[in-house]
């Protein structure tokens, strides 16, 4: 999984090395492109040329993040992703295909994924994507500032990024963790769409994402999703997180 750096004073933006990936696309010479470029850049990578490939490789093994074709034969990319969210993989899933309209790209973060990359594109912008993402599994410097947030019978940690109840962790994928911990640092504040969306670097798809990431959210902390009690909407002005039993 994970590790860190030992350098304690380098940036946190670069303490993410060993990460395992998984890159699935039926194109071999895109499937080796990736597979070289980012063990060049020191991840671990593993790959499939299907769903049913990438299944086998996920059945021995926890990656820290799937880089997943669309358009495959048989099970498609998007739907492996639903599939996987509800098998509680929680990994970052960022999708790859050759359509790059903005609606395509709320279809797969609506089927579970944390992000689109429309082909062609730059191995260096994949890289900087995967480490956005990776980044928040990494723990943070621990700052008093931050308690609990209490959400009824849930609780979030803001500091570690992780939602739990009696029963145990809540499971989370990397943007709906990263959406509470924005929201959860800003407790009874409004924040606009536009603010949510630059924070979470979702400003290429913008507002629309950061409410499917939003419905997305209540799911998992609301008793009822339709009438949410915790992240509520402030018509004309965005969102905000209001704490509580």
């Amino acid at each position: 999984m994970i590790q860190t750096a030992c350098d304690a004073s380098s940036p946190r933006d670069s303490m993410i090395v060993d990460a395992h990936v998984v890159v699935v696309d039926d194109d071999p010479r895109l499937r080796r492109l990736l597979q070289r470029y980012l063990s060049e850049q020191g991840f671990r990578v593993s790959a499939a040329s299907s769903a049913q490939e990438a299944r086998q490789v996920l059945g021995f093994m926890q990656p820290d993040a799937l880089v997943l074709d669309i358009t495959m034969p048989g099970e498609n990319g998007l739907e492996l992703t639903r599939e996987l969210r509800r098998e509680k993989h929680d990994f970052p899933i960022l999708l790859l295909t050759a359509r790059g309209e903005p609606e395509d790209r709320i279809i797969g973060l609506e089927a579970g994924a944390d992000d689109y990359l429309a082909k062609p594109f730059e191995p260096r912008e994949l890289l900087l994507r995967l480490k956005a993402h990776l980044r928040r599994f990494v723990p943070p410097v621990p700052s008093s500032n931050l308690r609990i947030v209490r959400l009824g019978l849930l609780e979030f940690d803001p500091v570690r990024g992780l939602l739990s109840n009696a029963d145990g962790i809540v499971h989370l994928t990397g943007g709906e963790s990263a959406l509470l911990s924005v929201l959860a640092r800003h407790p009874n504040e409004i924040l606009s769409r536009t603010e949510i969306a630059t924070t979470l670097d979702m400003d290429e798809i913008g507002e629309r994402a950061v409410d499917v990431q939003v419905t997305r959210l209540r799911r998992r902390i609301e008793p009822d999703p339709k009438e949410p009690r915790y992240l509520q909407t402030v018509r004309g002005k965005g969102y905000v997180l209001k704490p509580g039993l």
